[in-house]
């Protein structure tokens, strides 16, 4: 394990949490109050130390069905996008309660696709939230479930979070989990499983140690890889970990041991390609002759009319 790697997350100045329905639930039911309360407890700690946090929460969804005494998770969309407009309110709620005692103010931020899309409304979104980190206000951000649908979503929040990472240039992007790490086999069939304390985001082997069976709903160890390599591409160090270990935010902070750490040799890329790599949708084919193809994969130049 490099220990300089751990040691740089000590000089991580922002981070985005994201917090998975499996943590943040009783069970996948109603939230858990002690579990929120917990986690804004972890928060202040590293706001006390000058950091600043954006939280990236899932549980929308859960809460809604709690409130409307739904057992059994729906299967259509538009259940799933009522109970989540009943659960947001809910789900700011419960962290407005976390933090407002110690004088900490929160801000719901509800995003979908076609926010970012447009170069416009992604630094719109972009100066906002700097905004609110610059006025000591924790972002609670969350995908706009009640009117997204599958063809326009960010597919799910551990995706939604290494996209704010991009967004706001964070330091680190912390997954918390129901999992210790990333393992480099699956643990519930592999006895001899054992947890990846440090790897390269890009390292090709770790495609072969996650699959899609170990996905659990939309969120799951393939989609915790994707949004590492994701985060990369901003320079941002990736941490997955167990976020019902008490103190977790803290000590993963310190640089302690603790998850699994996703690094990259590669250069962070500018913010422009970053955007234009993540959140745009091919529409169609060009057909290129072989010196536009060089200028632009080799040199970084535009495309130009004749090249097409």
């Amino acid at each position: 394990m490099s220990s300089s790697s751990r040691q740089s997350l000590t000089h991580a100045r922002r981070w985005v949490i994201k917090i998975g329905s499996a943590v943040l639930t009783d069970n996948g039911q109603a939230l858990s109050a002690r579990f929120i309360n917990g986690l804004a407890v972890d928060v202040i700690t590293l706001r006390q130390q000058g950091k600043q946090v954006i939280i990236v929460s899932s549980g929308a969804v859960a809460a809604g069905l709690a409130r409307l005494n739904i057992d059994t998770r729906p299967t259509s969309l538009d259940e799933l996008q009522a109970a989540a407009a009943v659960g947001q309110s809910s789900l700011v709620q419960a962290y407005e309660q976390a933090f407002s005692p110690s004088g900490y103010l929160c801000a719901q931020i509800l995003l979908s696709h076609d926010d970012v899309k447009s170069r416009e409304r992604y630094l719109n979104a972009r100066a906002t939230l700097q905004k609110l980190l610059m006025q000591g206000v924790i972002p609670i951000v969350n995908e706009n479930d009640t009117v997204v649908t599958d063809e326009i979503r960010f597919g799910d929040n551990d995706t939604l979070a290494a996209l704010v990472a991009n967004l706001i240039d964070a330091d680190a992007l912390l997954m918390l989990t129901d999992q210790q790490g990333m393992y480099d086999a699956d643990p519930r069939t592999s006895p001899t499983a054992g947890l990846i304390s440090e790897t390269d985001a890009y390292d090709p082997a770790l495609d072969g140690m996650v699959s899609e069976g170990s996905t659990l709903g939309r969120g799951g160890m393939v989609s915790k890889l994707k949004a590492a390599r994701l985060a990369s591409r901003s320079g941002t160090l990736a941490i997955i970990a167990d976020g019902r270990r008490q103190g977790v935010l803290p000590d993963v902070s310190a640089g302690l041991p603790i998850g699994t750490l996703f690094t990259t040799e590669k250069q962070p890329e500018p913010a422009r390609k970053q955007w234009l790599a993540s959140l745009l949708h091919p529409r169609g084919d060009l057909e290129l002759d072989a010196g536009a193809v060089t200028g632009v994969c080799q040199q970084g130049r535009s495309l130009l009319p004749v090249g097409v």
